[in-house]
């Protein structure tokens, strides 16, 4: 602050002062506030506490969290934030595992996508930008369920797709080098 001589205060100084700390509690109430609902949703997970042995390895896929955790043999644990089904009725819950991978995969709606929303493609091309399985993808043994890219980076941490798991195309990418067919999968 500055003053007008010894020991003075001017107007100005006196009216930011009081600004300054009218404000600050309800700064800091918001940014606390913030970080107590992120931590309290985020929760990691044992492996062992779902999987009797890790075989050629895991994936937890959390949808309160909206994170997946992956295990693989030497390597330890690798977390990645997620999107999540819309709506608990799109959202199968249960042990699966990864029957097929596919690069650039292309996409059509599910039958109940279309009853939805019948304006939606009968089917787009991988690689194409309308794409929403991203660039790659992670075939479950669930009749249209997967772990895929998206190419809206919106939707990762949030309850925005049809049923399957979605993750930024780099986490994906990484995923998908990682992750042999037959990785055990369950979604919670």
């Amino acid at each position: 602050m500055t003053t007008n001589g010894p020991g003075r205060l001017n107007r100005r100084d006196v009216i930011t002062g009081a600004l300054v700390l009218t404000a600050a509690p309800s700064i800091v109430r918001a940014q606390a506030s913030g970080a107590r609902r992120n931590i309290s949703s985020f929760r990691t997970h044992e492996w062992r506490d779902h999987f009797d042995e890790m075989g050629k390895g895991i994936i937890i896929c959390d949808t309160t969290s909206k994170m997946l955790q992956h295990w693989t043999p030497g390597e330890g644990m690798r977390v990645y934030p997620t999107s999540v089904p819309m709506t608990d009725e799109l959202t199968r819950r249960g042990y699966t595992s990864v029957v097929e991978k596919r690069e650039n995969p292309g996409w059509g709606p599910t039958p109940s996508m279309r009853e939805r929303d019948p304006s939606l493609p009968v089917y787009v091309e991988g690689g194409d930008p309308r794409n929403p399985l991203g660039t790659r993808a992670l075939y479950l043994s669930w009749q249209y369920y997967r772990i895929h890219g998206t190419q809206d980076t919106r939707k990762i941490g949030r309850r925005s797709s049809s049923g399957c798991i979605g993750l930024y195309n780099p986490h994906i990418e990484d995923l998908y080098a990682r992750v042999p067919v037959g990785t055990q999968v369950k979604l919670i």
